[in-house]
């Protein structure tokens, strides 16, 4: 018999410091100056500190990355955003039972900054943490605007956009697993483990790659190998970085 420990979903998201800085979420003390709302970033909106905040992060990833193309450094930032939805969405489903409402007009983005400090939820919320709430929230209400924008705005393929989203949705399984198994939550980890399973099996999702266990093998390349000094990462469909193959990552 499986024994499910849940705690209510409070105000400040306690529950999820402990899984570290990428499942953290701020609630209180309004970030100064105002951030952009990720509503804001996906309809292409300018702020008051930004010109605009993706194409800011996008550039701020390239000059960290030494990117030849600002494609790479855009799959990058997206894969990174991704995961941060996720890993936050998948950590409440895992220990709250519930997850708050991530509506991107609620969530405010800092391009500038990093786990746990770029994303401020101005609301608690609480909602379902069943696979097709995350999917309405994340892939629906997040990934697919983003997705559509990086593909207009910087020809990034939407295929191996979609597979970074699927990437980033493993890797928050994984590392939520492996805290749940180190800390005796073994239901924890088996909840997202399923989750996760039904979100990959989602239209958006579905064909990305193939999970086995909590192993994730996609079908398409983030481009991070064609980064000076990059390599491919541990899910990656080549098994080592190609020599020549300009359009085998596009999707």
């Amino acid at each position: 018999m499986v024994l499910l420990l849940f705690v209510d979903l409070d105000p400040d998201l306690a529950a999820l410091g402990p899984l570290g800085g990428f499942f953290a979420l701020r609630t209180t003390g309004a970030p100064t100056p105002p951030l952009p709302t990720l509503a804001q970033v996906y309809e292409n909106r300018t702020s008051d500190v930004y010109a605009h905040p993706m194409t800011f992060r996008i550039e701020k990833v390239a000059q960290v990355l030494h990117a030849p193309e600002v494609r790479i450094a855009a799959s990058v930032a997206q894969q990174g955003l991704a995961a941060r939805l996720w890993s936050v969405a998948l950590g409440c489903a895992a220990l709250y039972d519930r997850i708050p409402d991530l509506d991107p007009r609620l969530l405010h983005w800092d391009p500038d900054g990093s786990a746990p400090d770029d994303l401020w939820l101005s609301a608690v919320r609480p909602l379902p943490a069943d696979a097709e709430t995350l999917a309405d929230v994340v892939l629906r209400g997040h990934l697919q605007p983003l997705t559509e924008s990086l593909h207009a705005r910087h020809r990034v393929a939407r295929g191996l956009l979609w597979g970074n989203a699927a990437s980033a949705l493993a890797g928050a399984a994984r590392q939520l697993e492996t805290w749940a198994r180190a800390h005796g939550r073994s239901a924890a980890g088996a909840r997202a483990r399923q989750i996760t399973a039904d979100l990959l099996a989602h239209p958006l999702l579905a064909g990305t790659g193939t999970l086995t266990g909590t192993a994730f093998r996609r079908r398409s390349c983030c481009l991070y190998y064609r980064a000076p000094g990059g390599g491919v990462c541990g899910d990656c469909c080549f098994p080592r970085p190609p020599r020549s193959s300009p359009h085998a990552t596009s999707g």
